[in-house]
């Protein structure tokens, strides 16, 4: 799946995540899209410092520390995005938990039978 199609998937992904969740909003389709591109750095260069840095944490809870580290790149998405608003860490966690559920089952609809790469 192309980087655009990922792009958008997310950038839609959000925006129906802050109409399901009463304690995270956007203000509109810009700011989403701006979030799932400040998504996508962060956990381009972020992450993976922060997984290395955890990795005790990851080992002993057995990857679940995995999405309190996504909800640290959700609540930091917020505070780099004017329109993006996260109302404390469980939301953070929730949004994360439910964004990464919906992108499993849309990039498995999205691959049409085509073989994973990499």
């Amino acid at each position: 799946m192309s980087f655009i199609v990922r792009l958008l998937v997310t950038t839609a992904l959000v925006v129906f995540l802050c109409w399901l969740l009463p304690g995270v909003h956007v203000t509109g389709w810009t700011s989403a899209l701006w979030v799932a591109v400040v998504m996508g750095l962060l956990n381009m260069f972020l992450r993976p410092v922060l997984v290395f840095m955890t990795l005790p944490a990851t080992i002993v809870t057995m990857g679940l520390f995995l999405f309190v580290i996504n909800a640290i790149i959700i609540m930091l998405s917020a505070y780099f995005v004017d329109g993006f608003q996260v109302n404390g860490f469980w939301y953070a966690l929730l949004f994360s938990l439910i964004l990464a559920f919906c992108q499993s089952i849309t990039n498995g609809i999205l691959q049409n039978g085509e073989p994973r790469k990499g």
